[in-house]
């Protein structure tokens, strides 16, 4: 990897989500954050990557099927964590705030998952991929660049599960190359913890 690339990537996807959890002004956090954001959408424009292609309805459905078993082990664990540890929370924005749970899933999928999916899969593949050999080491790297950049929730659950999600969106878009079928995975996933009701360690109304 060259020097250049090598900085790149540590400044955007190590330095800055650390910066987050350092105690200074937040306006110069969402600062660095938008010049982060703004570079990495002129690379992707200049690389012709912004383009939107959209999956048919037949790719899209042998695509659930295959995740399917993946979504269910999902529903179980999670379920269960919520009912044995915050019985309260269990469904609590479906049952009693439909409208702010459905609003959750549209802000959620188009910007939070799918900005997400730009950056670290779409982004983080083209940029880095090359310079790794052993496909399973950079699937791991980037899991854990993808749980470093939640480290600002001070968490240990929401590393666990994004470093898990990551590992699962990176083996996704190395098969598929696909930002909608990745982003469409990740928005399933995603979405189903605010309905379950972990909705408040991601910083939504739970």
């Amino acid at each position: 990897m060259s020097i250049k690339r090598a900085a790149e990537l540590v400044l955007l996807f190590v330095l800055l989500p650390i910066s987050l959890c350092l105690n200074f002004y937040v306006a110069i956090k969402m600062g660095l954050v938008l010049i982060g954001c703004i570079y990495v959408a002129l690379i992707l424009k200049k690389d012709g990557l912004l383009r939107v292609t959209w999956s048919t309805f037949n790719i899209i459905l042998d695509f659930l099927k295959q995740i399917i078993g993946r979504f269910l082990l999902i529903v179980l664990v999670s379920t269960l964590y919520v009912h044995f540890l915050y019985p309260e929370k269990l469904f609590i924005v479906v049952v009693n705030k439909p409208w702010l749970w459905a609003t959750i899933l549209i802000v959620y999928t188009l910007f939070s998952v799918v900005p997400q999916e730009l950056i670290y899969r779409t982004f983080f593949f083209a940029r880095y991929e090359k310079f790794f050999q052993n496909k399973y080491l950079f699937i791991l790297v980037s899991a854990i660049i993808f749980s470093l950049a939640h480290l600002f929730f001070l968490n240990p659950l929401v590393q666990l599960l994004t470093f898990i999600g990551g590992l699962l969106f990176a083996y996704t878009y190395h098969n598929t190359r696909s930002t909608f079928l990745v982003s469409l995975e990740h928005a399933i996933y995603g979405n189903w913890l605010f309905t379950v009701g972990l909705g408040e360690m991601l910083a939504f109304p739970g």
